[in-house]
Protein backbone atom coordinates (compact mmCIF):
# COMPACT_ATOMS: atom_id res chain seq x y z
CA UNK A 1 0.00 0.00 0.00
CA UNK A 2 2.82 2.38 0.89
CA UNK A 3 4.53 1.88 -2.48
CA UNK A 4 1.32 2.26 -4.44
CA UNK A 5 -0.18 5.27 -2.70
CA UNK A 6 2.71 6.95 -0.79
CA UNK A 7 0.72 7.12 2.44
CA UNK A 8 3.50 8.47 4.67
CA UNK A 9 4.38 11.17 2.15
CA UNK A 10 0.75 12.30 2.25
CA UNK A 11 0.58 12.07 6.06
CA UNK A 12 -2.18 9.45 6.15
CA UNK A 13 -2.79 5.81 7.08
CA UNK A 14 -4.58 2.80 5.59
CA UNK A 15 -7.32 3.05 8.23
CA UNK A 16 -7.92 6.75 7.55
CA UNK A 17 -8.04 6.21 3.80
CA UNK A 18 -10.50 3.32 4.02
CA UNK A 19 -12.79 5.25 6.37
CA UNK A 20 -12.60 8.26 4.03
CA UNK A 21 -13.52 6.06 1.06
CA UNK A 22 -16.47 4.63 2.96
CA UNK A 23 -17.57 8.15 3.92
CA UNK A 24 -17.45 9.32 0.31
CA UNK A 25 -19.42 6.30 -0.81
CA UNK A 26 -22.16 6.83 1.76
CA UNK A 27 -22.61 10.48 0.73
CA UNK A 28 -22.96 9.58 -2.94
CA UNK A 29 -24.60 6.14 -2.80
CA UNK A 30 -27.85 7.81 -3.85
CA UNK A 31 -26.54 8.01 -7.43
CA UNK A 32 -26.73 4.23 -7.78
CA UNK A 33 -30.53 4.24 -7.88
CA UNK A 34 -31.13 7.87 -8.82
CA UNK A 35 -29.19 7.72 -12.09
CA UNK A 36 -31.22 4.87 -13.64
CA UNK A 37 -34.39 6.52 -12.31
CA UNK A 38 -33.55 9.76 -14.12
CA UNK A 39 -32.43 8.11 -17.35
CA UNK A 40 -35.42 5.77 -17.63
CA UNK A 41 -38.16 7.78 -15.88
CA UNK A 42 -38.24 5.30 -13.00
CA UNK A 43 -38.29 2.37 -15.41
CA UNK A 44 -41.26 3.64 -17.42
CA UNK A 45 -39.15 4.47 -20.49
CA UNK A 46 -37.31 1.47 -21.88
CA UNK A 47 -38.70 -0.93 -19.31
CA UNK A 48 -37.18 -2.83 -16.41
CA UNK A 49 -34.41 -4.29 -18.56
CA UNK A 50 -33.06 -0.82 -19.45
CA UNK A 51 -33.32 0.28 -15.80
CA UNK A 52 -31.26 -2.74 -14.75
CA UNK A 53 -28.75 -2.06 -17.53
CA UNK A 54 -28.27 1.58 -16.49
CA UNK A 55 -28.07 0.58 -12.83
CA UNK A 56 -25.20 -1.85 -13.50
CA UNK A 57 -23.55 0.62 -15.90
CA UNK A 58 -23.62 3.25 -13.14
CA UNK A 59 -21.80 0.95 -10.72
CA UNK A 60 -19.28 -0.38 -13.26
CA UNK A 61 -18.43 2.92 -14.99
CA UNK A 62 -18.11 4.73 -11.64
CA UNK A 63 -15.76 2.01 -10.41
CA UNK A 64 -13.62 2.05 -13.58
CA UNK A 65 -13.17 5.82 -13.62
CA UNK A 66 -12.44 5.89 -9.90
CA UNK A 67 -9.92 3.04 -10.09
CA UNK A 68 -8.06 4.87 -12.86
CA UNK A 69 -8.07 7.98 -10.65
CA UNK A 70 -6.66 5.92 -7.77
CA UNK A 71 -3.73 4.39 -9.63
CA UNK A 72 -2.99 6.99 -12.30
CA UNK A 73 -3.37 10.21 -10.30
CA UNK A 74 -3.26 8.88 -6.70
CA UNK A 75 -5.97 11.34 -5.67
CA UNK A 76 -8.94 10.79 -3.32
CA UNK A 77 -11.50 11.85 -5.92
CA UNK A 78 -14.42 9.66 -6.93
CA UNK A 79 -16.37 9.49 -10.17
CA UNK A 80 -19.94 8.73 -11.12
CA UNK A 81 -22.50 9.85 -13.73
CA UNK A 82 -22.76 13.60 -13.17
CA UNK A 83 -25.93 15.13 -11.79
CA UNK A 84 -27.33 17.64 -14.24
CA UNK A 85 -25.52 15.91 -17.08
CA UNK A 86 -27.70 12.83 -16.61
CA UNK A 87 -30.87 14.94 -16.65
CA UNK A 88 -29.66 16.68 -19.81
CA UNK A 89 -28.90 13.29 -21.35
CA UNK A 90 -32.47 12.14 -20.59
CA UNK A 91 -33.82 15.28 -22.31
CA UNK A 92 -31.63 14.57 -25.35
CA UNK A 93 -32.96 11.01 -25.54
CA UNK A 94 -36.55 12.27 -25.32
CA UNK A 95 -35.84 14.81 -28.09
CA UNK A 96 -34.40 12.08 -30.33
CA UNK A 97 -37.59 10.10 -29.76
CA UNK A 98 -39.77 13.04 -30.80
CA UNK A 99 -37.62 13.99 -33.83
CA UNK A 100 -37.08 10.51 -35.27
CA UNK A 101 -40.00 8.45 -34.00
CA UNK A 102 -37.58 5.82 -32.69
CA UNK A 103 -38.30 3.89 -29.51
CA UNK A 104 -36.82 5.15 -26.24
CA UNK A 105 -34.31 2.28 -26.17
CA UNK A 106 -33.16 2.99 -29.74
CA UNK A 107 -32.83 6.70 -28.95
CA UNK A 108 -30.94 5.87 -25.76
CA UNK A 109 -28.40 3.87 -27.75
CA UNK A 110 -28.06 6.71 -30.25
CA UNK A 111 -27.40 9.20 -27.44
CA UNK A 112 -24.69 6.92 -26.01
CA UNK A 113 -22.72 7.64 -29.21
CA UNK A 114 -22.52 11.30 -28.13
CA UNK A 115 -21.06 10.28 -24.76
CA UNK A 116 -18.52 8.03 -26.49
CA UNK A 117 -17.39 10.86 -28.78
CA UNK A 118 -17.15 13.23 -25.81
CA UNK A 119 -15.03 10.76 -23.83
CA UNK A 120 -12.64 10.19 -26.74
CA UNK A 121 -12.28 13.95 -27.36
CA UNK A 122 -11.50 14.51 -23.70
CA UNK A 123 -8.97 11.66 -23.62
CA UNK A 124 -7.07 13.21 -26.54
CA UNK A 125 -7.24 16.71 -25.04
CA UNK A 126 -6.01 15.36 -21.69
CA UNK A 127 -3.07 13.49 -23.24
CA UNK A 128 -1.88 16.54 -25.17
CA UNK A 129 -2.42 18.71 -22.05
CA UNK A 130 -5.00 21.04 -23.59
CA UNK A 131 -7.37 20.57 -20.64
CA UNK A 132 -4.50 21.27 -18.25
CA UNK A 133 -3.80 24.56 -20.06
CA UNK A 134 -7.46 25.48 -19.74
CA UNK A 135 -7.17 25.00 -15.97
CA UNK A 136 -4.23 27.43 -15.79
CA UNK A 137 -6.18 29.92 -17.93
CA UNK A 138 -8.74 30.28 -15.15
CA UNK A 139 -7.69 33.36 -13.11
CA UNK A 140 -6.28 32.59 -9.67
CA UNK A 141 -9.03 34.52 -7.88
CA UNK A 142 -11.71 32.42 -9.55
CA UNK A 143 -9.80 29.21 -8.81
CA UNK A 144 -9.61 30.21 -5.14
CA UNK A 145 -13.33 30.98 -5.14
CA UNK A 146 -14.37 27.60 -6.55
CA UNK A 147 -14.03 25.80 -3.19
CA UNK A 148 -16.37 28.11 -1.22
CA UNK A 149 -18.78 28.16 -4.18
CA UNK A 150 -18.88 24.37 -4.09
CA UNK A 151 -19.43 24.70 -0.33
CA UNK A 152 -22.58 26.71 -0.98
CA UNK A 153 -23.65 24.12 -3.53
CA UNK A 154 -23.22 21.35 -0.96
CA UNK A 155 -25.20 23.37 1.58
CA UNK A 156 -27.94 23.86 -0.99
CA UNK A 157 -28.02 20.13 -1.76
CA UNK A 158 -27.89 19.14 1.90
CA UNK A 159 -30.55 21.58 3.09
CA UNK A 160 -32.76 21.25 0.04
CA UNK A 161 -32.95 18.76 -2.77
CA UNK A 162 -31.01 15.87 -1.20
CA UNK A 163 -33.58 15.44 1.54
CA UNK A 164 -36.66 15.93 -0.57
CA UNK A 165 -39.90 14.48 0.73
CA UNK A 166 -42.59 13.01 -1.52
CA UNK A 167 -46.11 13.25 -0.16
CA UNK A 168 -49.15 11.25 -1.16
CA UNK A 169 -50.97 14.57 -1.29
CA UNK A 170 -48.74 16.50 -3.65
CA UNK A 171 -44.93 16.58 -3.17
CA UNK A 172 -42.13 16.88 -3.75
CA UNK A 173 -41.30 19.09 -0.81
CA UNK A 174 -37.82 20.24 0.17
CA UNK A 175 -37.36 19.87 3.86
CA UNK A 176 -35.82 23.17 4.94
CA UNK A 177 -37.89 25.32 2.60
CA UNK A 178 -41.12 23.80 3.82
CA UNK A 179 -39.95 23.54 7.42
CA UNK A 180 -39.34 27.29 7.60
CA UNK A 181 -42.51 27.95 5.62
CA UNK A 182 -44.60 25.89 8.02
CA UNK A 183 -45.13 28.66 10.56
CA UNK A 184 -48.50 27.16 11.39
CA UNK A 185 -48.19 23.37 11.74
CA UNK A 186 -51.86 22.76 11.05
CA UNK A 187 -51.62 24.57 7.71
CA UNK A 188 -48.45 22.68 6.86
CA UNK A 189 -50.15 19.40 7.62
CA UNK A 190 -53.04 20.32 5.36
CA UNK A 191 -50.74 21.28 2.47
CA UNK A 192 -48.21 18.47 2.84
CA UNK A 193 -50.41 15.63 3.95
CA UNK A 194 -48.46 12.45 4.59
CA UNK A 195 -45.18 14.21 3.83
CA UNK A 196 -45.39 16.53 6.86
CA UNK A 197 -44.26 14.05 9.51
CA UNK A 198 -41.48 12.78 7.29
CA UNK A 199 -40.34 16.36 6.68
CA UNK A 200 -40.08 17.04 10.41
CA UNK A 201 -38.23 13.75 10.97
CA UNK A 202 -35.81 14.63 8.16
CA UNK A 203 -35.00 18.04 9.64
CA UNK A 204 -34.42 16.59 13.11
CA UNK A 205 -32.24 13.83 11.65
CA UNK A 206 -30.17 16.27 9.59
CA UNK A 207 -29.34 18.53 12.51
CA UNK A 208 -28.68 15.81 15.04
CA UNK A 209 -26.36 14.13 12.55
CA UNK A 210 -24.66 17.48 11.86
CA UNK A 211 -24.03 18.21 15.54
CA UNK A 212 -22.74 14.68 16.14
CA UNK A 213 -20.21 15.25 13.35
CA UNK A 214 -19.22 18.65 14.77
CA UNK A 215 -18.75 17.34 18.31
CA UNK A 216 -16.75 14.30 17.18
CA UNK A 217 -14.63 16.52 14.92
CA UNK A 218 -13.91 18.78 17.88
CA UNK A 219 -12.45 15.78 19.70
CA UNK A 220 -10.38 14.85 16.60
CA UNK A 221 -12.26 11.62 15.91
CA UNK A 222 -11.05 10.48 12.47
CA UNK A 223 -14.34 8.87 11.46
CA UNK A 224 -16.46 11.81 12.64
CA UNK A 225 -18.37 12.26 9.36
CA UNK A 226 -19.04 8.55 8.94
CA UNK A 227 -20.13 8.08 12.56
CA UNK A 228 -22.38 11.13 12.32
CA UNK A 229 -24.07 9.67 9.27
CA UNK A 230 -24.55 6.33 10.99
CA UNK A 231 -26.02 8.06 14.05
CA UNK A 232 -28.38 10.06 11.85
CA UNK A 233 -29.42 6.89 9.99
CA UNK A 234 -30.27 5.12 13.24
CA UNK A 235 -32.32 8.11 14.40
CA UNK A 236 -34.21 8.22 11.11
CA UNK A 237 -34.90 4.48 11.10
CA UNK A 238 -36.13 4.68 14.68
CA UNK A 239 -38.34 7.66 13.83
CA UNK A 240 -39.85 5.81 10.88
CA UNK A 241 -40.68 2.83 13.06
CA UNK A 242 -42.01 4.79 16.07
CA UNK A 243 -43.67 7.89 14.58
CA UNK A 244 -44.39 6.98 10.96
CA UNK A 245 -45.29 3.36 11.77
CA UNK A 246 -43.34 2.01 8.81
CA UNK A 247 -40.62 -0.62 8.60
CA UNK A 248 -37.42 1.07 7.32
CA UNK A 249 -36.05 -2.31 6.26
CA UNK A 250 -39.17 -3.59 4.48
CA UNK A 251 -37.56 -3.23 1.06
CA UNK A 252 -34.92 -5.79 2.03
CA UNK A 253 -37.54 -8.54 2.43
CA UNK A 254 -38.29 -8.73 -1.31
CA UNK A 255 -35.03 -7.32 -2.66
CA UNK A 256 -32.94 -9.22 -5.19
CA UNK A 257 -29.21 -9.38 -4.61
CA UNK A 258 -28.44 -11.00 -7.97
CA UNK A 259 -27.25 -8.49 -10.63
CA UNK A 260 -29.17 -8.58 -13.92
CA UNK A 261 -26.12 -8.75 -16.19
CA UNK A 262 -28.19 -10.29 -18.97
CA UNK A 263 -30.37 -7.15 -19.07
CA UNK A 264 -27.32 -4.92 -19.48
CA UNK A 265 -25.96 -7.15 -22.26
CA UNK A 266 -29.32 -6.97 -24.00
CA UNK A 267 -29.97 -3.23 -23.67
CA UNK A 268 -26.84 -1.08 -23.22
CA UNK A 269 -23.51 -2.93 -23.31
CA UNK A 270 -21.66 -1.86 -26.51
CA UNK A 271 -25.03 -0.94 -28.03
CA UNK A 272 -23.99 2.11 -30.07
CA UNK A 273 -26.16 3.10 -33.03
CA UNK A 274 -24.57 5.89 -35.08
CA UNK A 275 -27.11 5.39 -37.88
CA UNK A 276 -30.02 6.37 -35.66
CA UNK A 277 -27.99 9.27 -34.23
CA UNK A 278 -27.45 10.77 -37.68
CA UNK A 279 -31.21 11.05 -38.13
CA UNK A 280 -31.15 14.22 -36.00
CA UNK A 281 -28.58 15.88 -38.31
CA UNK A 282 -24.85 16.56 -38.21
CA UNK A 283 -25.19 20.10 -36.85
CA UNK A 284 -27.35 18.98 -33.93
CA UNK A 285 -24.95 16.15 -33.13
CA UNK A 286 -21.94 18.52 -33.13
CA UNK A 287 -23.84 21.04 -30.98
CA UNK A 288 -24.75 18.36 -28.44
CA UNK A 289 -21.16 17.05 -28.27
CA UNK A 290 -19.83 20.59 -27.67
CA UNK A 291 -22.48 21.24 -25.01
CA UNK A 292 -21.69 18.03 -23.13
CA UNK A 293 -17.96 18.79 -23.41
CA UNK A 294 -18.25 22.31 -22.01
CA UNK A 295 -20.44 21.32 -19.06
CA UNK A 296 -18.39 18.23 -18.19
CA UNK A 297 -15.01 19.92 -18.60
CA UNK A 298 -15.67 22.78 -16.23
CA UNK A 299 -17.70 20.72 -13.75
CA UNK A 300 -14.71 18.37 -13.46
CA UNK A 301 -12.12 21.13 -13.35
CA UNK A 302 -14.12 23.00 -10.72
CA UNK A 303 -14.55 19.94 -8.52
CA UNK A 304 -10.88 18.96 -8.76
CA UNK A 305 -9.55 22.47 -8.12
CA UNK A 306 -12.06 23.27 -5.37
CA UNK A 307 -11.68 20.01 -3.46
CA UNK A 308 -7.89 19.91 -3.89
CA UNK A 309 -7.67 23.49 -2.62
CA UNK A 310 -9.63 22.59 0.51
CA UNK A 311 -7.33 19.60 1.13
CA UNK A 312 -4.14 21.61 0.63
CA UNK A 313 -3.24 19.66 -2.52
CA UNK A 314 -2.43 22.74 -4.62
CA UNK A 315 0.74 24.80 -4.94
CA UNK A 316 1.07 28.54 -4.28
CA UNK A 317 -0.32 29.30 -7.73
CA UNK A 318 -3.43 27.19 -7.11
CA UNK A 319 -2.35 24.35 -9.41
CA UNK A 320 -2.91 20.70 -8.49
CA UNK A 321 -0.09 18.20 -9.19
CA UNK A 322 -1.06 15.38 -11.58
CA UNK A 323 -3.97 17.35 -12.97
CA UNK A 324 -3.36 15.73 -16.38
CA UNK A 325 -3.75 12.24 -14.92
CA UNK A 326 -6.88 13.23 -12.98
CA UNK A 327 -8.49 14.67 -16.11
CA UNK A 328 -7.52 11.57 -18.10
CA UNK A 329 -9.22 9.38 -15.49
CA UNK A 330 -12.36 11.47 -15.96
CA UNK A 331 -12.34 10.88 -19.73
CA UNK A 332 -11.75 7.14 -19.30
CA UNK A 333 -14.70 7.00 -16.92
CA UNK A 334 -16.89 8.71 -19.53
CA UNK A 335 -15.81 6.23 -22.23
CA UNK A 336 -16.54 3.37 -19.82
CA UNK A 337 -19.96 4.89 -19.16
CA UNK A 338 -20.80 5.04 -22.86
CA UNK A 339 -19.67 1.44 -23.38
CA UNK A 340 -21.68 0.07 -20.45
CA UNK A 341 -24.70 2.33 -20.85
CA UNK A 342 -24.83 5.55 -18.86
CA UNK A 343 -24.38 9.28 -19.29
CA UNK A 344 -21.19 11.31 -18.74
CA UNK A 345 -19.05 10.15 -15.81
CA UNK A 346 -17.41 13.01 -13.96
CA UNK A 347 -15.62 13.81 -10.70
CA UNK A 348 -18.24 13.98 -7.96
CA UNK A 349 -18.42 16.98 -5.65
CA UNK A 350 -19.24 14.60 -2.77
CA UNK A 351 -15.55 13.59 -2.91
CA UNK A 352 -15.12 16.54 -0.56
CA UNK A 353 -16.70 14.51 2.26
CA UNK A 354 -13.96 11.87 1.99
CA UNK A 355 -11.27 14.52 1.82
CA UNK A 356 -12.68 16.11 4.96
CA UNK A 357 -12.60 12.67 6.62
CA UNK A 358 -8.84 12.58 6.01
CA UNK A 359 -8.58 11.01 2.56
CA UNK A 360 -5.46 12.16 0.75
CA UNK A 361 -4.50 9.39 -1.71
CA UNK A 362 -5.85 7.00 -4.29
CA UNK A 363 -6.55 4.44 -1.58
CA UNK A 364 -9.60 6.51 -0.62
CA UNK A 365 -10.94 6.40 -4.17
CA UNK A 366 -10.02 2.72 -4.57
CA UNK A 367 -12.08 1.93 -1.46
CA UNK A 368 -15.08 3.75 -2.90
CA UNK A 369 -14.62 1.98 -6.26
CA UNK A 370 -14.70 -1.42 -4.56
CA UNK A 371 -17.90 -0.40 -2.78
CA UNK A 372 -19.44 0.60 -6.13
CA UNK A 373 -18.69 -2.86 -7.48
CA UNK A 374 -20.07 -4.46 -4.33
CA UNK A 375 -23.23 -2.39 -4.79
CA UNK A 376 -24.12 -4.49 -7.81
CA UNK A 377 -24.83 -7.23 -5.28
CA UNK A 378 -25.71 -5.10 -2.25
CA UNK A 379 -27.71 -2.27 -3.81
CA UNK A 380 -30.79 -2.84 -1.59
CA UNK A 381 -28.65 -2.18 1.50
CA UNK A 382 -27.23 1.04 0.06
CA UNK A 383 -30.77 2.14 -0.80
CA UNK A 384 -31.92 2.19 2.84
CA UNK A 385 -29.42 4.91 3.83
CA UNK A 386 -31.73 7.91 4.39
CA UNK A 387 -31.10 11.08 2.40
CA UNK A 388 -31.33 13.09 5.62
CA UNK A 389 -28.24 11.29 6.98
CA UNK A 390 -26.15 12.11 3.92
CA UNK A 391 -27.39 15.70 4.20
CA UNK A 392 -25.69 15.99 7.60
CA UNK A 393 -22.33 15.25 5.98
CA UNK A 394 -22.92 17.52 3.00
CA UNK A 395 -23.92 20.45 5.23
CA UNK A 396 -20.84 20.00 7.44
CA UNK A 397 -18.41 19.76 4.51
CA UNK A 398 -20.10 22.69 2.77
CA UNK A 399 -19.63 24.92 5.81
CA UNK A 400 -15.96 23.98 6.08
CA UNK A 401 -15.34 24.76 2.40
CA UNK A 402 -16.57 28.32 2.96
CA UNK A 403 -13.30 28.99 4.80
CA UNK A 404 -11.68 29.50 1.39
CA UNK A 405 -13.31 32.93 1.24
CA UNK A 406 -10.55 34.34 3.44
CA UNK A 407 -8.15 33.89 0.51
CA UNK A 408 -10.22 36.17 -1.73
CA UNK A 409 -9.36 39.87 -1.93
CA UNK A 410 -12.83 41.40 -2.20
CA UNK A 411 -11.30 44.88 -2.38
CA UNK A 412 -10.04 43.89 -5.84
CA UNK A 413 -13.09 44.05 -8.12
CA UNK A 414 -11.51 41.66 -10.60
CA UNK A 415 -11.55 39.03 -7.85
CA UNK A 416 -14.50 39.94 -5.65
CA UNK A 417 -17.21 40.38 -8.27
CA UNK A 418 -16.49 37.24 -10.35
CA UNK A 419 -16.26 35.13 -7.18
CA UNK A 420 -19.49 36.58 -5.75
CA UNK A 421 -21.35 35.91 -9.01
CA UNK A 422 -19.88 32.41 -9.22
CA UNK A 423 -20.86 31.62 -5.63
CA UNK A 424 -24.50 32.43 -6.22
CA UNK A 425 -24.77 30.97 -9.74
CA UNK A 426 -23.32 27.54 -8.90
CA UNK A 427 -25.98 26.65 -6.28
CA UNK A 428 -28.77 28.20 -8.37
CA UNK A 429 -27.83 26.47 -11.64
CA UNK A 430 -26.65 23.27 -9.99
CA UNK A 431 -23.64 23.33 -12.32
CA UNK A 432 -20.07 24.11 -11.31
CA UNK A 433 -19.22 24.62 -14.98
CA UNK A 434 -21.92 27.24 -15.49
CA UNK A 435 -20.75 29.09 -12.39
CA UNK A 436 -17.16 29.15 -13.63
CA UNK A 437 -18.44 30.43 -16.96
CA UNK A 438 -20.21 33.36 -15.28
CA UNK A 439 -17.03 34.08 -13.30
CA UNK A 440 -14.82 33.96 -16.39
CA UNK A 441 -17.10 36.24 -18.41
CA UNK A 442 -17.40 38.82 -15.63
CA UNK A 443 -13.62 38.76 -15.03
CA UNK A 444 -12.88 39.33 -18.72
CA UNK A 445 -15.44 42.14 -19.06
CA UNK A 446 -14.25 43.95 -15.92
CA UNK A 447 -10.60 43.75 -16.98
CA UNK A 448 -11.42 44.79 -20.55
CA UNK A 449 -13.12 48.02 -19.48
CA UNK A 450 -10.98 48.99 -16.48
CA UNK A 451 -7.63 49.28 -18.20
CA UNK A 452 -6.47 45.77 -17.30
CA UNK A 453 -7.14 44.10 -20.63
CA UNK A 454 -3.49 43.19 -21.19
CA UNK A 455 -3.24 41.16 -17.99
CA UNK A 456 -5.84 38.70 -19.33
CA UNK A 457 -4.53 35.87 -21.50
CA UNK A 458 -5.89 35.16 -24.97
CA UNK A 459 -7.03 31.72 -23.78
CA UNK A 460 -9.00 33.30 -20.94
CA UNK A 461 -10.80 35.57 -23.41
CA UNK A 462 -11.40 32.58 -25.69
CA UNK A 463 -12.94 30.52 -22.87
CA UNK A 464 -15.15 33.46 -21.85
CA UNK A 465 -16.34 33.85 -25.44
CA UNK A 466 -17.02 30.12 -25.66
CA UNK A 467 -19.24 30.35 -22.59
CA UNK A 468 -21.10 33.31 -24.09
CA UNK A 469 -21.80 31.24 -27.20
CA UNK A 470 -22.90 28.32 -25.03
CA UNK A 471 -25.22 30.42 -22.86
CA UNK A 472 -26.90 32.45 -25.60
CA UNK A 473 -26.70 30.36 -28.78
CA UNK A 474 -26.38 26.67 -27.96
CA UNK A 475 -29.01 26.88 -25.22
Amino acid sequence: MEKLFKLKENNTTVRTEILAGLTTFMTMAYIIALNPNLLTNFGQDGGTALWNGVFLATCIASAIGTIVMAFLANKPFVMAPGMGLNSFFAVVVANIVSITGLSYLQSFRAALCIILIEGIVFAVLSIIKVREKIVTAIPLGIRLGIAPAIGLMLLNIGLGSNAGVYSDDGGPFYVMRDFFGALTPSLAKNSMGSGYSQMVLSVVTMFIGLFVIIILSHYKVKAAVLLGMLAASCIYWGGEAIFLHTNPFASLETASFIPAFSDMAETTLFKFDFGDLMQIGWFTVITLVITFCIIDMFDTIGTLVGTASRAGMVDKDGNMPKMKEALLADSIGTIAGSVTGTSTVTTFVESASGVEAGGRTGLTSLTTAILFLASMFLAPIAAIIPAAATSSALIYVGILMLSGLKKINFDDLTQGIPVALMMISIPISGSIGHGIGIGMISYSVICLFTGKAKQVSILTYAISLLFLVKFFLVA
